[in-house]
């Protein structure tokens, strides 16, 4: 009779046990969100930007594959300065419409994230958290991105775009890290710091 009652009070023990799993196991992250971005052995040079090299592989096939494509850009002061005064000379701007773009480049330049997701509500770039640290590991700077929403791109991707203006800083070279806290995949890039002019 005792039996009967211990017997009970185990597979309910059991049952439950294996419900609470369940549901952790729910909550955690899947595929390769949960495995981690795979990394280059060497750190590879970016194709559009040559002051910032990718640490973890970011390809296109990814993007087709999961919508993970992220990609990290930046544009020295020197590079903004040199473009206005060419577009300067093809507009014929007035001195004063210059001066006023002059005066609107980051003192620092500025980094360009672009990102390729999959549906229009993959493309929220409040979902992404940039952080640089320096070779010591001290965080120099740190900013979530600002609501947007982004544009149709092809086939089932949206493209969304950030201009994050970069405090002025001695020439040195950075650990960026890009967290997507939707995908829960985070993306490693070294970024090198031109001397300023």
């Amino acid at each position: 009779m005792q039996f009967l009652p211990r017997l009970a009070r185990h597979i309910l023990t059991v049952g439950l046990l294996t419900l609470c799993a369940g549901t952790v196991a729910l909550a955690q992250p899947t595929g390769k969100a949960a495995k981690g971005r795979k990394r280059y052995a060497f750190a590879q040079r970016d194709s559009e930007s040559s002051y910032v090299q990718n640490v973890t592989k970011n390809t296109d096939e990814e993007q087709d594959v999961d919508g993970s494509f992220t990609r990290l850009g930046y544009r020295s002061y020197n590079d903004m300065l040199t473009e206005i005064t060419a577009l300067k000379k093809l507009h014929d701007w007035a001195d004063t419409t210059y001066q006023r773009r002059v005066a609107a480049i980051p003192a620092g330049g500025a980094m360009v994230v672009i990102v390729h997701r999959q549906g229009p509500k993959g493309v929220e770039m409040s979902n992404l958290t940039l952080t640089a640290t320096d070779k010591a590991g001290k965080e120099v700077f740190a900013q979530t991105l600002a609501p947007a929403t982004g544009r149709f791109f092809g086939r089932d991707l949206y493209q969304g775009k950030a201009v994050i203006p970069f405090p002025k800083m001695e020439p040195q070279e950075l650990n960026v890290s890009i967290r997507d806290a939707k995908l829960y995949q985070t993306y490693d890039y070294t970024l090198t710091l031109p001397a300023a002019q």
